[in-house]
């Protein structure tokens, strides 16, 4: 298997009212992250990119969604993995406060 880079292993941030809200109390961000990527790497990753120090890593695959249209049935969008990163209260990471 090929050895992910760290700009490879972070694919987009996810900014729902749910992540907004984590961020703001919780002083979590939630990304998109590449589906080979371990804690390990999506930890690395976001100290050396966004250059803030991870306490902890929480990784979670979001099933596909599945739609209908009469009797068949199709996918409305695919499986991905989420990874909520967890920082120090005196961290932020600008990119989120828009």
């Amino acid at each position: 298997m090929a050895e992910l880079h760290l700009y490879d292993i972070i694919r987009r941030p996810v900014v729902t009212e749910k992540s907004a809200i984590q961020s703001d109390e919780l002083n979590q961000y939630v990304f998109e992250v590449a589906s080979e990527a371990n804690k390990i790497q999506i930890k690395e990753a976001v100290e050396v990119i966004f250059e803030v120090a991870v306490l902890n890593v929480n990784t979670m695959i979001v099933p596909a969604k599945r739609g209908r249209r009469g009797r068949n049935w199709y996918l409305r969008s695919r499986q991905w993995k989420k990874a909520v990163v967890t920082l120090p209260k005196d961290q932020k990471i600008e990119l989120f406060n828009l």
